[in-house]
């Protein structure tokens, strides 16, 4: 009988980097434009504060995934390099840890031994990477991928929310925007949990209530501080 089975590890790095992106796209900058409108502003004034969210969201999460992921690029190589040099200086010690953790995950110390000699053989540096250090290749750290994925995202879920202004001017704007945006939101949430293999249903609405919250407090800022056009 054939079995298989589909694991969805491997899309860690850029589902986190692609749902963040467009989760950020639709809650800042629907946020942006409802706060701007909800000052009374003109309507071409709530679409150029909407594009410029839309330009500089972007370029900010380009730069902030590329630098938080490289930092954690930068501290696996260094611990790379501390296990490449072990190796080089006490072989036999690093077998011998290896085989340690193979005993605490409940082998026999005769097996552990074994599987230690074996896998060393084959990579020791990888399998040091994977089962001590917690390193592997499939959720290992890729800055350009991250800042693209998250820029990307970013700038796809910002335009809905402005095609919406863009489209709706006058009073309804903010209901539209709003309305729009939460549907955007839970869509967003639903698909990001199918590719996760989590729960629909919950992953929609925990975005679309954090998202509901954001819209709601700036349309608050907005009223208090806003100003008659």
């Amino acid at each position: 009988m054939s079995h298989s089975e589909v694991h969805r590890s491997h899309r860690v790095g850029w589902l986190r980097a692609a749902v963040l992106g467009a989760n950020d796209g639709i809650v800042s900058t629907a946020s942006l434009i409802i706060g701007v409108a909800a000052a009374n502003s003109a309507h071409g004034g709530i679409l150029l504060a909407g594009l410029a969210g839309l330009v500089a969201g972007a370029m900010s999460m380009a730069a902030g995934e590329y630098v938080s992921v490289s930092s954690q690029s930068d501290t696996e190589k260094a611990d790379l390099a501390i296990e490449k040099k072990s190796l080089e200086q006490d072989f036999e010690f690093e077998k011998e840890e290896l085989a340690l953790i193979y005993e605490s995950r409940g082998l026999e110390s005769a097996l552990a031994r074994q599987v230690a000699e074996q896998l060393m053989a084959h990579d020791a540096l990888g399998a040091h990477a994977r089962d001590e250090i917690g390193i592997s290749e499939t959720v290992s750290a890729q800055p350009a991928q991250a800042a693209f994925s998250s820029a990307g995202t970013f700038t796809i879920g910002a335009a809905l929310p402005l095609a919406a202004a863009w489209v709706v001017p006058g009073s309804q704007l903010i209901f539209v925007v709003a309305g729009s945006s939460l549907v955007f939101l839970a869509f967003l949430g639903g698909i990001a949990a199918r590719a996760g293999g989590a729960s629909i249903t919950i992953g929609a609405i925990r975005v679309t209530f954090w998202g509901a919250l954001a819209m709601a407090l700036t349309a608050g800022v907005g009223r208090i501080f806003g100003v008659v056009a």
